[in-house]
C-alpha cells in the first residue's frame, strides 16, 4: 500500500497544529477518520510520526525529516494545480503554430496581436516554414496547429476550415487586365507571369487554370518565394496568379487584383491538428483570432494599390 494524498495532507495538520482535533477540523473530516489516517500512513512507513501526551501532540525525529519532504511534495503539488487552473481558464500557456513564410507574415501577426491584447498570459510560437514542413512539424509534436493548404487524404489530420480563398491576377494599374472587375483565364493568353516553380501547389492551379481556358502556359519568371512574385509584379516586369491573401503581402503600390473566372479556383485554408489530440484551451481560444485574421485578409473586388 502507498502513502495517500489525503494521509499526506492529514499528517501535515497535525503536524503544524499540533493538535488532531484542530487538524481533522482544519481538513474537514472527523477525528477518528484522522487518526486512523495517520495510524495507516504511519504503518506504510513503518516508523512512528508523533510523540502523543495528554496535553500535546509532537513530532518524532522521523516525523522532522518527513515533514520537511511532505511540505515540498504538497507544495509542488499545489503549485501544479494552480498552473493546471490557470490553463483551464486560458490564463497562461504556449501555442506552436506552424504557417508557410506568407501566411506567417500577413495573416499570423494580426491573429497574435489581436490574441495578446486578450490573453495575455499565454504565448504563442510562429514557425515560419514551407507546406511539406508544417506536417512534419504537426506529427513531431513542435507545432500544435499548422494554417495554410493541404492536399487531402492525410487521415491522421484533423482540419478546421477558416476561409476559402479563390486565385487572383495581380498586375499594374496600367495593365489592360486592370480595366475588368473579373478576369477570365483566357486574356491570360501571352500575358508575362511570373510563377512559383514546379512543386508547388500555387504553381499546380497555375497550371490546371490555363490548361482549363485552354491557353499555352509559358512563364516568364519561375520562383521560389510568393514575395519575389509579388515585388517582380510590382516593379512592372510582369503579372502573377496568386492567393487571394497574397494581396496583404504588396509593398508598393501602383499594382491590382483581379478574382479568376472561367473557371473559378478556390482553396481553403484550414486550421490542422493530429487527429485524436485535444485541443488545449490556449488553442481553442486562439482559432477565433486566426480565422478573424484569415477573413480580414481577404481583398474585395476590384481592389488597387
Amino acid at each position: 500500500m502507498n502513502a495517500s494524498l489525503r494521509q499526506l495532507e492529514a499528517f501535515r495538520a497535525v503536524a503544524k497544529l499540533g493538535s488532531f482535533t484542530r487538524a481533522a477540523a482544519h481538513v474537514g473530516v472527523s477525528q477518528p477518520i484522522l487518526s486512523n489516517q495517520i495510524r495507516d500512513l504511519e504503518a506504510v512507513l513503518g516508523v512512528r510520526l508523533f510523540d502523543r501526551t495528554t496535553r500535546r501532540v509532537m513530532l518524532t525525529q522521523a516525523g522532522e525529516q518527513f515533514f520537511d519532504s511532505t511540505v515540498r511534495i504538497l507544495g509542488d503539488l499545489d503549485s501544479a494545480v494552480r498552473a493546471m487552473q490557470a490553463v483551464a481558464a486560458r490564463q497562461s500557456g504556449l501555442i506552436a503554430v506552424a504557417a508557410p513564410p506568407l501566411l506567417a507574415s500577413v495573416m499570423l501577426p494580426i491573429a497574435i496581436a489581436a490574441f495578446r491584447r486578450d490573453y495575455p498570459g499565454i504565448s504563442v510560437e510562429l514557425i515560419d516554414v514551407r507546406t511539406d514542413q508544417m506536417l512534419q512539424r504537426l506529427r513531431a509534436g513542435e507545432a500544435d496547429m499548422a494554417v495554410g493548404t493541404f492536399a487531402a487524404g492525410e487521415s491522421d489530420i484533423s482540419r478546421t476550415l477558416l476561409v476559402r480563398d479563390q486565385l487572383m491576377v495581380f498586375c499594374g494599374d496600367g495593365s489592360p487586365l486592370a480595366a475588368r472587375d473579373e478576369v477570365e483565364w483566357a486574356a491570360l493568353a501571352g500575358e508575362p507571369l511570373a510563377t512559383l516553380k514546379p512543386g508547388s501547389g500555387i504553381r499546380a492551379l497555375v497550371e490546371d487554370g490555363h490548361r482549363s481556358a485552354g491557353i499555352a502556359f509559358t512563364p516568364a519568371f519561375e520562383v521560389e518565394q510568393v514575395t519575389t512574385a509579388l515585388a517582380l509584379t510590382e516593379a512592372g516586369l510582369c503579372a502573377t496568379v496568386l492567393p487571394a491573401y497574397a494581396w496583404a503581402g504588396l509593398r508598393g503600390r501602383g499594382v491590382c487584383a483581379r478574382y479568376l473566372i472561367t473557371p473559378q479556383i478556390t482553396r481553403e485554408i484550414v486550421a490542422s491538428t493530429l487527429h485524436g489530440r485535444a485541443p488545449s484551451p490556449a488553442m481553442e481560444a486562439f482559432l477565433p483570432f486566426v480565422r478573424q485574421a484569415a477573413l480580414s485578409s481577404m481583398p474585395s473586388t476590384p481592389v488597387s494599390r
